[in-house]
């Protein structure tokens, strides 16, 4: 049994972490405020200093990554996108490198000509509207319907996005609506199409500089051509399927680097601060705490590496998935409430980069709902007698 990391993917781990410590990590100071009320903190970094960064990473080969080769990506595979992202979480700076929705991988040759190429060499960016303001969790409550009219299709309702894209820009809309009986479908609409509104007033700083808040996007009776249409009508839920469970490695792999990140200052602080006489670190809670962190990173980290290894060599991974997603998501809000304890509280006051890190990690972290679905899944595989 191997565990070593190939040759390959140290290069690209090494360049990524390069990247963050000497790009990212100097910028926390700026978004998170400097000022003593925090007036000027940001929840993102200014679209000029984004297009610098990402010229960056395009000249070095980190752009793209989990882009196919066949469609002009780095084609990295499954293990390697988890070294990236473990690395890139580790930094409040909200930034990706050209990350992409799988369900544009799905898009016909004239459709990959017309989006996904502009999206990867960033001529274009993407709103992802796929959720909608009143709880939406199944078919029947989706309010977007898509009414086939001839040779086009009438958008009608409105959707959330919480994409980050500059509105002077150009874009296209990427969005889910109920066809009918059919079941659910995916448009492409381009910007500047008559009946389609983006409202993008999301600038906030200061205390709101910690709430994401969302795009709203309203179609009324928005006219879009068939061939708008990604993939096939009524199959929505089918676009991106197969790359599902790899994406939901690749998310237990940012719970990892967050948690690294969380283990780095909490480490700090033990070693530096007093209480009573005494090193933080000498205290037992406090050496604890932060064994428990090194633990459930050390297993957190196995897990993400052997479900990332059965996918690169193809192996069906659903089972994995889910058991990573249900610990990944576990793990990182005992990570978070370790680090509220060796800190005392402070974590969660604004301006440190704990604060945004907790906040992330638990608030990005599976819903209970999402959680007794992936448990289910495990559940059935036990039931049907196969070994864990």
């Amino acid at each position: 049994m191997d565990f070593n990391i190939s040759e390959d993917l140290k290069m690209v781990q090494s360049l990524v972490k390069d990247f963050v410590n000497d790009q990212l990590k100097p910028l926390e100071r700026d978004l998170l405020g400097r000022a003593a009320d925090l007036s000027d903190a940001t929840c993102a970094l200014s679209l000029e200093l984004d297009d610098k960064l990402a010229n960056m990473a395009m000249e070095i080969g980190l752009w793209g990554i989990n882009v196919p080769e066949e469609m002009g990506g780095a084609g990295l595979g499954v293990l390697g996108n988890c070294l990236v992202e473990e690395e890139l979480s580790q930094t409040v700076i909200p930034f990706r490198l050209g990350d992409m929705s799988p369900v544009l991988f799905e898009a016909s040759p004239d459709q990959k000509e017309r989006y996904v190429a502009p999206l990867l060499d960033r001529r274009k960016q993407a709103y992802l509207a796929f959720l909608e303001s009143e709880n939406s969790a199944g078919l029947e409550s989706m309010q977007v319907t898509a009414a086939r009219d001839g040779q086009e299709y009438l958008i009608r309702g409105s959707k959330l996005s919480f994409s980050r894209v500059d509105p002077e820009g150009d874009y296209f809309v990427v969005v889910l609506a109920r066809t009918g009986e059919k079941g659910v479908s995916c448009f492409l609409v381009d910007k500047g199409t008559r009946a389609m509104e983006v409202k993008d007033d999301r600038r906030r700083n200061g205390w709101q500089s910690t709430i994401m808040a969302p795009v709203k996007i309203e179609f009324d009776d928005c006219r879009v051509p068939v061939e708008s249409l990604l993939g096939e009508e009524g199959k929505a839920f089918d676009l991106g399927k197969h790359w599902l469970p790899s994406r939901r490695v690749v998310r237990a792999a940012r719970s990892v680097g967050v948690a690294q990140r969380l283990m780095e200052e909490c480490s700090a602080q033990a070693q530096s601060w007093q209480a009573f006489g005494q090193v933080l670190s000498k205290r037992t809670n406090v050496e604890a705490a932060l064994a428990d962190i090194a633990i459930g990173i050390h297993a957190c980290r196995l897990m993400v590496h052997e479900a990332a290894w059965k996918a690169d060599e193809e192996r069906p991974i659903k089972r994995e998935a889910a058991m990573v997603k249900v610990f990944a998501s576990d793990m990182i809000r005992r990570v978070a409430d370790c680090t509220t304890h060796i800190f005392n509280g402070p974590p969660f006051v604004s301006g440190l980069p704990m604060e945004r890190l907790c906040g992330h990690a638990v608030s990005t972290s599976a819903t209970e709902l999402a959680l007794q679905l992936q448990r289910s899944i495990v559940a059935r595989d036990i039931l049907k007698g196969l070994k864990v």
